[in-house]
Order: C-alpha cells, then sequence, then structure tokens
C-alpha cells in the first residue's frame, strides 16, 4: 500500500556568517547548531513511532546533511529529488532582504514590477507543482509505512498553501516553517491534507540565525 503519512522537513541553521541569500548556491552546509536541530527532528520522529521506510532530500548541501540524521535513525539511504530544491531567485549572493531597501536599489526594480508571483525569481505555481509531484511520487513510491522529504522554507510553505486552498503569495516574514521543523500530510481521497505541524528544535531557535532563505 502507498505511503501513510508524508513528512516536509525544513533543513537546520545554515552557516551563513556574511548573512548572503544563499538559494541555490554551493557551499552552503549546517552549522554546529543546525545539525543539532536535524538531529532533534530525526528524534522527534522516531519517538513519536513513525514508521519511515523512504528518505529523499534535495540535492543541496544543507537538505541532504539534515537528511543524514534520519538515514542513521531510520537506517535508510537519502535519495535526492531536484524537485525538492530551493526556487531561483534573482537576489540569490546578496546580503540584504527583501524589503524597503530594495526600493533604494534602482537596478532591481525591473526584478520586483510584480510580487504575486514573483517576479524576481520562480513562480509560486510552479513550486507548487513540483512540489505536489515530489508528494505524489513519494506517497505512490512508498509500498508501507512513512516518508521523510528533507526541503527548505519556501517550498513547504508554497505547497502547504497550495493544499490548504490558500493564495500563494505572501509576506515571506510570516511563514510557518521554521527551522527543522515538521509539516506532516496525509493523502485524503485524489489529494493531500497537512495533519500536524511541529518545531522539534524549537529549544534552539532562540539561539539559531534563520536567514538566507530566499
Amino acid at each position: 500500500m502507498p505511503a501513510s503519512l508524508i513528512h516536509l522537513v525544513r533543513h537546520g541553521e545554515v552557516h551563513n556568517p556574511d548573512g548572503v541569500l544563499y538559494g541555490r548556491l554551493p557551499g552552503f552546509h549546517l552549522s554546529e547548531l543546525g545539525v543539532r536541530m536535524a538531529a532533534a527532528a530525526a528524534a522527534s520522529v522516531k519517538a513519536e513511532g513513525h514508521p519511515v521506510t523512504k528518505l529523499v532530500s534535495s540535492p543541496l548541501q544543507r537538505a541532504q546533511e539534515s537528511a543524514e540524521p534520519f538515514a542513521k535513525v531510520f537506517g535508510l539511504p537519502v535519495e535526492t529529488d531536484d524537485r525538492l530544491i530551493e526556487p531561483t531567485n534573482r537576489f540569490e549572493g546578496r546580503t540584504f532582504e527583501f524589503g524597503p531597501q530594495v526600493i533604494l536599489r534602482p537596478q532591481s526594480w525591473p526584478w520586483v514590477v510584480n510580487p504575486f508571483r514573483p517576479s524576481w525569481g520562480e513562480a509560486y505555481e510552479s513550486i507548487a507543482g513540483r512540489m505536489l509531484a515530489s508528494l505524489e511520487d513519494a506517497w505512490s513510491g512508498t509500498q508501507d509505512g512513512d516518508a521523510v522529504l528533507v526541503s527548505h522554507q519556501l517550498p513547504i510553505w508554497t505547497i502547504t498553501n497550495a493544499l490548504a486552498g490558500r493564495r500563494l503569495w505572501h509576506d515571506p516574514r510570516k511563514r510557518r516553517c521554521s527551522l527543522s521543523s515538521i509539516t506532516t500530510f496525509e493523502r485524503r481521497g485524489d489529494t493531500f491534507a497537512e495533519v500536524s505541524y511541529s518545531e522539534p528544535a524549537a529549544d534552539l531557535l532562540l539561539q539559531a540565525v534563520d536567514s538566507g532563505a530566499v
């Protein structure tokens, strides 16, 4: 039978001392705190008795490293799915976040003409489409038990909104998807529905720097 539950896990804190908007840039790995966060997420899923039999990760280093504790705890190989990757973003590699600062940079104005798409990166509809396809394949490709998919903040929040029937454009500062958080879905008919959201690394979040996500 297909997967019982699908757990979307965000990666842990990234070592990013310069505050770069890292996007898909290589070389951004977990910090020491991020490693602890990822371990807390895996331990939480294990403690709750979830029978994880499939483990899939975004190809980016921070996601692959966040999948490692799950691989150890459940004795699974880490499969890679490019559809779980961080979206493209024209501000990648810069050292400022979205917001009023963009107004002070005329060269960036053409990128922000449509915040509802958004015009500075991959369209929300595209993100939702590839994430849904990944969920579908994880669900149908798991013979028994649960699947864990390790991804990034924007992809997880986008598919969460899409499946809930909410609008996809949003204020990035108000995303409910903290570091090493777990958003769990189950299959209901021909779609997926969220059944829980947890923050197993909540006690570590006050020490963390959550910047650099697109």
